[in-house]
């Protein structure tokens, strides 16, 4: 079946909650529900974190969207974004074993938005902010960061940067070059830029000019940087000189180019202008911002863009799910940049075959296991180093809960799956 609408029409979504337990007799019936089940929430009066050990709060999240920023859709509203969001659980299930719900609300409001997660925040183990708009996201991601105690994800900032930084990281390794000592080109300030810039100037980056629709980002270029969260920021940590240039003028010399914004903002003749061993990253979905025939033509060494029907594939699908798995698995506080880097290097470090220059990133789809296991156990460790965790597990016991939790789930929709 090639057809979307059919598709999705045939199953009414693409997602459903299963139960854990039979329910056989009355004893079942006693044990899972009334009464016996007030014993166990009296549990948890007495010690709230006992929630995460006697409720499935310890595997679920919640997706939120207020249906701002649907894919490259635009604002069309929560009944609209809820197939996206379905989509997303389906992949947090698949891929890592994560129950996911979806959360579509029909009020745009960063105070609301905020009241709302706040108030369901006790359902669960961690919460997705999906497809809200920026500035307006990452307002409300540092404002839950600092007020709740589950992680907060956000996708479009910290997976974006998560599988750039694990693309780049074997990159370098193949072109001989340092971080420290390269220099970057970002096009685009949304929320993907955004998080791919704090991500590697957090990985060492010195170097580093972005870019919007009104040319190169500095301190006192406009209002607008002064009051826009993510340009505010952005000026602090890069464009180190205060340059105003063009992009054309910024891609001289430049060893890595990245591109987050749209269709077609890339030529051949900026691609000319940068160093030898050029690594050009154009990520703009469905249409890169250059192709890539035309940038391998004009000098580019290594290419890699979000398209599933291309070599190097960065996509976020590489880091989310295990990322999200291993902040469960130890009950994490909240996420920190040691983490998002230790999912890149676990990333990097997947990689089948060998490192050239058209393979560069791990295939999902084929390491479904290996690449979840991986990412769960790198940032887990992290986060326990860190004292950002509440289950304090060693390496070994850490590594095996994330295996048994993986191959149950796996295990249990490959049982399902096949009987559909």
């Amino acid at each position: 079946m090639n057809d979307p609408i059919e598709f999705h029409k045939l199953r009414n979504g693409k997602i459903q909650v299963m139960p854990k337990v039979k329910l056989k007799d009355k004893n079942d019936l006693k044990l899972a529900y009334t009464p016996g089940v007030a014993d166990v929430s009296l549990a948890i009066k007495a010690d709230k974190n006992l929630s995460f050990e006697y409720t499935n709060r310890s595997n679920s999240i919640a997706i939120v969207t207020d249906g701002t920023r649907i894919l490259g859709l635009g604002k069309i509203g929560p009944e609209a974004g809820m197939p996206v969001m379905e989509g997303k659980a389906l992949l947090f299930k698949h891929f890592g074993g994560v129950d996911a719900i979806p959360l579509a609300i029909s009020n745009t409001d960063k105070g609301f938005i905020l009241s709302f997660i706040r108030a369901i925040a006790p359902s669960f183990g961690g919460i997705n902010l999906e497809d809200i708009e920026s500035p307006k996201v990452v307002e409300i991601l540092k404002e839950l960061e600092s007020s709740l105690e589950i992680p907060v994800f956000h996708d479009d900032s910290y997976g974006t940067a998560v599988s750039v930084l694990a693309a780049l990281i074997n990159a370098l390794k193949l072109v001989g070059k340092s971080i420290k000592e390269i220099k970057i080109v970002v096009n685009g300030a949304g929320s993907a830029g955004y998080g791919i810039v704090k991500l590697l100037v957090s990985f060492g980056a010195k170097d580093i000019i972005v870019f919007d629709t009104k040319g190169a980002i500095f301190k006192d270029r406009d209002q607008e940087v002064k009051t826009n969260i993510i340009k505010r920021e952005i000026s602090e940590i890069t464009n180190k000189d205060q340059l105003s240039l063009s992009i054309e003028e910024a891609v001289k010399g430049a060893d890595l180019l990245i591109g987050v914004s749209t269709k077609g903002a890339f030529n051949k003749e900026m691609i000319k202008k940068m160093n030898d061993k050029a690594i050009v990253f154009a990520l703009a979905n469905p249409i890169p911002e250059i192709d890539e025939q035309s940038a391998l033509d004009a000098g580019a060494y290594i290419y890699a863009s979000g398209r599933s029907d291309q070599k190097n594939q960065v996509n976020n699908l590489l880091a989310f799910p295990g990322i999200m798995r291993g902040l469960l698995d130890v009950n994490a506080i909240r996420v920190n940049d040691n983490a998002l880097i230790a999912a890149a290097d676990a990333i990097a470090s997947s990689l089948k075959g060998d490192l050239d220059r058209f393979n560069i990133i791990p295939d999902i789809f084929s390491q479904r296991s290996e690449l979840a296991l991986n990412v769960a156990y790198a940032v887990g460790r992290s986060l326990i180093k860190d004292g950002l965790a509440r289950r304090r597990l060693s390496d070994e016991d850490l590594k095996a809960k994330i295996a048994d939790k993986l191959k149950l789930s796996f295990d249990i929709e490959d049982y399902i799956l096949d009987k559909l």
